[in-house]
């Protein structure tokens, strides 16, 4: 499976809800992203299919070590896009939904530089 956008979103709320809740659910990932139930199971059932998740009886979301590797990676770019774009006088509301954005389109050679440069080395 090629990782598009809509699922590295899929997968860093995964992660995001999971740090708030005892257990995630389809109803969850809808609501927080302002989907369809009926979207958000389709995109599950892809992302279980792949390995990226599993579902226990209860209906209960789990990353798995490689959907949990990639979330991890897209929050990171996430918060160190956000982080610099407020450091430059974005305000914080607006840095958020940009590196939303950012966060999927940025080149590896390009997000190592900027870490640099956040990071003052």
């Amino acid at each position: 499976m090629i990782m598009g956008e809509s699922a590295e979103n899929y997968l860093e709320t995964i992660l995001i809800l999971s740090q708030k809740k005892s257990a995630v659910r389809s109803v969850d990932i809808a609501t927080e992203l302002g989907y369809s139930k009926p979207s958000v199971c389709v995109a599950m059932r892809n992302l279980r299919e792949h390995g990226y998740i599993v579902t226990d009886s209860d209906g209960s979301i789990t990353l798995t070590s490689s959907g949990l590797e990639i979330a991890n990676n897209v929050y990171n770019r996430h918060e160190t896009i956000t982080k610099w774009l407020v450091g430059i006088g974005v305000s914080k509301d607006q840095a958020a939904i940009d590196a939303c954005r950012i966060e999927h389109v940025i080149s590896q050679e390009s997000f190592e530089c900027l870490c640099k440069a956040v990071n003052n080395e």
